[in-house]
């Protein structure tokens, strides 16, 4: 949806995710931490994103791992479980 106001076209953000919809998703690291910068820990975030995806809760179109915060293109194909399957994905790396 959009908005006119003073001759200029914003978007009005969705705070929810709806699913099948492709989207553009960011998370971010707590005070903007550096904690990124290893390998192994970008491997515990691409791993997760493989589960999800290879279980057919989601699709990834591309990604980006940054030292400080993570950028997603995906799609929500359905929930895993009771939780959201952004909700998991942020709970598997959050205890490795």
């Amino acid at each position: 949806m959009y908005l006119l106001m003073d001759r200029y076209l914003f978007a009005r953000r969705k705070s929810y995710i709806e699913i099948g919809e492709i989207f553009f998703w960011t998370a971010t690291i707590n005070n903007w931490q550096r904690l990124l910068l290893k390998d192994e820990y970008k491997n515990v975030i691409i791993n997760s994103l493989s589960y999800l995806s290879e279980s057919g809760k989601i699709d990834v179109y591309a990604f980006v791992i940054m030292p400080n915060h993570i950028h997603l293109i995906w799609r929500i194909k359905e929930m895993n479980g009771k939780e959201t399957s952004q909700e998991a994905f942020l709970k598997y790396p959050g205890h490795k």
